[in-house]
C-alpha cells in the first residue's frame, strides 16, 4: 500500500504551499544521492519525496488527492514513475547551491558541470465514456489513439547553437557590473539536439503518426470529470534522449436508465399499486450487480425510504461502498371502472381509510434530511 504523501513530507494536511515546499527541500537534501552514494533506500525515499511534492505543490492535483487519495491517480497520474533526471530537471532549483550541478550523478555534469537536457513530448487528451455498471465493477477499456513517435531512421546531432546545453548564456555590462542571463535555445527548443537526418514519412521534427491500441484500467468508483493519466503514451519527444508525453483520460459517466447516482449512493424509484401498498408485497429490483428482492410491509406509505446497505457504488479510496436508496411511490390509477369507483365511494367514509399519521411517520422534510445525513 502506498504511503500517504503528507506523511512522506512530514506535514499536516492543512500545510501551506510554502510549508510543503520547505518540507520537500528538507527531505530532498536529506536523501540526496550525493549525500547517500550507493544507498538504494535513500534513492527510493528521494523519489517518493519528489512524487509527493509534485502532487501536493499543484492545487488541482492536491484537491483530487485530498478527495480520492492515491486512487485519483490510477494509471500513473500524479508523479508516479519519476526518474532522477525528471526530478532534477523539474525541481532542481529547490536544492539551491547545496549540490552544484549534481556532479557525477545520473548523467548530470561530470567534471564539466554541463547538465544533460531532457525534453518531454506533448500530452494527448481523450474522453472515455463509462456506464454505471463499469463504475461499480471497475473495468478495462481499449482505445485507439493516434500518437506521434520518432521515425526509425531519424537521427539527431548536438545543437550547434547551444552546444547541447539547451540554453544560451548571454553577458551584459551594466552599471552594477557584468550580468549573466540564460535563455532557452530557440534553435533546438531547449532539447540540446537538432535533426541530422529525417526519417521516411516523418514531419519536420522527425516524427511520424501511428495508431496504437492502449488498454486503460478504470478503477471502481470513478466519478464524472475525473482525469486518469497513462504515463508515456502521449507524443514522443522530438529528440533522441527525450521522454514521451502522457495520455490524459477524462472520464465521462453515462446516465443510467433507472438508477440515479449521488456520490457513492444510488437512488431508485419503486412504483407500487394501491393494493400492494395495502396488502404488502414482495418486489424484485434490478441493480447493477444483480437482482435483489425486498419485502414491503402491509400499509406501507408513499414516500417511504428503504436503504440497502453496501449496494451502491464502491468508494474510490477503498472505503466500502455506498447504499442503494429505494423511494417507494404508491401509484394512484387515473381511470377506474364503475365497480371500482363504487368500492372507493363506499370506503370514503370508512374510518380505516381516514389518514391518521402517528408520531413515527416522518414528514417529507425529515425524510430528506435523514436521507442526506
Amino acid at each position: 500500500m502506498k504511503k500517504d504523501y503528507y506523511e512522506i513530507l512530514e506535514v499536516q494536511r492543512t500545510a501551506t504551499a510554502a510549508e510543503i515546499k520547505k518540507a520537500y527541500r528538507k527531505q530532498a537534501l536529506k536523501y540526496h544521492p550525493d549525500k547517500n552514494p550507493g544507498d538504494k533506500q535513500a534513492e527510493e525515499n528521494f523519489k517518493l519525496a519528489a512524487e509527493a511534492y509534485e502532487v501536493l505543490s499543484d492545487d488541482n492535483k492536491r484537491a483530487q488527492y485530498d478527495r480520492f487519495g492515491h486512487a485519483a491517480f490510477e494509471g500513473g497520474m500524479g508523479g508516479g514513475g519519476f526518474s532522477m533526471d525528471d526530478i532534477f530537471s523539474q525541481f532542481g532549483d529547490i536544492f539551491g547551491g547545496h549540490f552544484s550541478g549534481f556532479s557525477g550523478f545520473s548523467g548530470f555534469g561530470g567534471g564539466s558541470g554541463q547538465q544533460q537536457v531532457y525534453v518531454k513530448g506533448e500530452n494527448l487528451r481523450i474522453r472515455v465514456k463509462v456506464t454505471l455498471e463499469d463504475i461499480v465493477k471497475g473495468t478495462e477499456k481499449k482505445v485507439k489513439v493516434r500518437r506521434k513517435v520518432k521515425a526509425e531512421d531519424t537521427t539527431y546531432k548536438t545543437c550547434p547553437t547551444c552546444h547541447g546545453r539547451g540554453q544560451v548564456v548571454r553577458q551584459m555590462n551594466t552599471m552594477l557590473g557584468v550580468m549573466q542571463t540564460a535563455t532557452t535555445c530557440t534553435a533546438c527548443g531547449g532539447s540540446g539536439e537538432v535533426i541530422d537526418k529525417r526519417g521516411a514519412d516523418s514531419d519536420s521534427q522527425g516524427l511520424k503518426t501511428i495508431e496504437e491500441t492502449i488498454p486503460i484500467t478504470i478503477p471502481a468508483g470513478v466519478i464524472d470529470g475525473i482525469q486518469l493519466k497513462i504515463n508515456n503514451k502521449g507524443n514522443e519527444a522530438p529528440t533522441k534522449n527525450g521522454v514521451a508525453g502522457d495520455l490524459l483520460v477524462l472520464i465521462e459517466e453515462q446516465e443510467h436508465e433507472t438508477l440515479k447516482r449521488e456520490g457513492d449512493n444510488l437512488h431508485y424509484d419503486l412504483y407500487i399499486s394501491f393494493p400492494e401498498a395495502v396488502l404488502g408485497a414482495s418486489k424484485e429490483i434490478e441493480t447493477v450487480t444483480g437482482k435483489v428482492r425486498i419485502k414491503l410491509d402491509e400499509g406501507i406509505q408513499s414516500g417511504k425510504i428503504l436503504r440497502l446497505r453496501g449496494k451502491g457504488v464502491p468508494n474510490l479510496q477503498g472505503r466500502g461502498a455506498g447504499d442503494l436508496i429505494i423511494h417507494v411511490n404508491v401509484w394512484t390509477p387515473k381511470k377506474l371502472t364503475d365497480k371500482q369507483k363504487a368500492f372507493f365511494k363506499e370506503m370514503q367514509e370508512d374510518e380505516n381509510f381516514t389518514p391518521k399519521p402517528d408520531k413515527n411517520e416522518k414528514s417529507f422534510f425529515e425524510k430528506v434530511k435523514e436521507m442526506f445525513s
